[in-house]
């Protein structure tokens, strides 16, 4: 699973926060890695030359041969953000996930034109 983290120009102490939120999301998403080939993170300031400012958070997890998810969420603080959204995508992955394996897990009640009938 790659991780890519893109910041915008109001944010601080970029390369410190790329490889920190790259280290958490591979820890908290890792039960995920063999159907999630990518995850990209934008990180923004909304408000960066005004102070306090909204802070940003939107993920996109790409999964292999299925469409992507995204999520986002707005905080006062980019930590906030990052994690509210982290714990957003981890849902919207166990939803689908698991919807596709329920899917795929069971078995047909078709049973090539025998029908199975009880008697009474």
């Amino acid at each position: 699973m790659q991780v890519q983290v893109n910041t915008s120009n109001g944010i601080e102490n970029k390369d410190a926060l790329e490889r920190w939120a790259s280290a958490e999301l591979k820890e908290t998403l890792s039960r995920f890695k063999d159907d999630v080939t990518r995850i990209e993170v934008h990180l923004s300031d909304e408000n960066s030359e005004k102070s306090g400012g909204n802070k940003r958070c939107m993920m996109e997890a790409r999964l292999a041969h299925h469409q992507p998810i995204a999520v986002n969420h707005h905080a006062p603080s980019m930590d906030e953000a990052f994690r509210v959204a982290t714990s957003k995508l981890k849902r919207a992955l166990e939803n689908t996930l698991g919807r596709l394996r329920d899917r795929r897990d069971h078995a047909s009640i078709r049973k090539d034109g025998v029908v199975d009938v009880e008697p009474a």
